[in-house]
């Protein structure tokens, strides 16, 4: 399933670059939010290379319309495509979601969590949590963590995080913004560091067991996420951006085709070395370098910050995630 030729990827590779020649009939893999976006780009790429892909969707009937070309791909492809009712924001619904998958008995090779959500307006989950936090880590920390066993030794987590990490640290001490004022990108930082993380205790949990987990960044892409920004603050961003990498005589940033953002993540599933990317954080499809927390956010172009791969903090953040959702995940060999 791995190949050693993880230097020839970059970030112009697409899905079907990165998987040329790679045959995953065989291959059952999970991935979440398939209904729109890069998650059905990524389900895409994988049934049509052989894989069985279960696609998790929030709504079974846009999911149908939205997965024509998945599910034509996986005929072509000898691959197969099964969706599967789930809604992050609400536990009952992961938990229903994990039983079902339990029930099946079926082993996974790989769990790709990449649904979610990002700069909303202040709100809550059905069960009380901040809706980013709550809904792009906690959702996948109950699913993930209630269908573990169900991974195959060899198998892989891959958690879809962002270069939005760097815009804040986890805050344990107030995760649902009670007591400290709301900013809906300090929300999205702290979920998607809270993805890095969890990747990071995840892998330290179970790569004994062979299986290794590691956190992604897709890049810049115009998707569904975006639909809460204001698209004149966004290209403000991005301006500023360039404007920093020009001045440092580097390349400005390219927005990526869909095929090119979804690349990492299939790289980093069934395509570079375990070993390489196990408990890492990736992008542009290679292991990113850690940034050291006092380099300005304004400073860094790629690369993860140290807060975000911290493994005492990975820990401190599994223990809280156990304690907010009222269960516990021990881990049994």
């Amino acid at each position: 399933m791995a190949s050693t030729m993880t230097n020839i990827f970059g970030g112009t590779s697409t899905t079907e670059d990165v998987l040329s020649g790679i045959d995953l009939r065989g291959k059952r893999i999970l991935v979440t939010g398939v209904s729109a976006g890069l998650g059905v780009e990524t389900a895409r790429s994988l049934t049509a290379h052989g894989a069985r892909v279960i696609g998790t969707v929030r709504d079974l009937a846009k999911a149908e319309k939205a997965t024509a070309q998945v599910r034509k791909d996986a005929i072509d492809g000898g691959g197969s495509f099964e969706p599967i009712e789930l809604d992050l924001a609400s536990l009952n619904s992961v938990r229903a979601c994990a039983d079902k998958l339990l029930a099946k008995g079926k082993s996974l090779d790989v769990i790709i969590a990449n649904a979610g959500v990002m700069a909303t307006p202040f709100g809550h989950t059905i069960d009380g949590f901040e809706t980013q936090f709550g809904t792009n880590h906690l959702g996948h920390f109950v699913l993930v963590n209630r269908i573990a066993s169900l991974l195959r030794p060899g198998g892989r987590l891959i958690n879809v995080s962002s270069a939005g990490h760097r815009y804040s640290n986890v805050d344990l001490d107030d995760p649902n913004f009670e007591r400290t004022a709301y900013d809906p990108f300090v929300a999205y930082g702290r979920s998607k560091t809270a993805n890095i993380l969890f990747a990071v205790a995840f892998d330290a949990r179970h790569h004994e067991r062979g299986i290794r987990a590691s956190a992604v960044h897709p890049g810049i892409i115009q998707t569904e996420l975006t639909r809460h920004m204001d698209p004149s603050w966004l290209q403000a961003r991005v301006d500023q951006i360039n404007q920093q990498l020009r001045d440092a005589g580097k390349v400005p940033l390219q927005q990526k085709s869909m095929p090119q953002g979804a690349a990492t993540s299939v790289w980093a599933s069934v395509v570079a070395p375990a070993g390489e990317i196990g408990g890492r954080y990736c992008e542009n499809c290679h292991v990113a370098e850690i940034v050291p927390d006092e380099v300005p956010t304004s400073a860094m172009t790629e690369g993860v910050r140290a807060y975000a791969v911290d493994r005492k903090t990975a820990d401190v953040l599994w223990k809280k995630s156990e304690e907010m959702v009222g269960e516990s995940f021990s881990l049994s060999r």
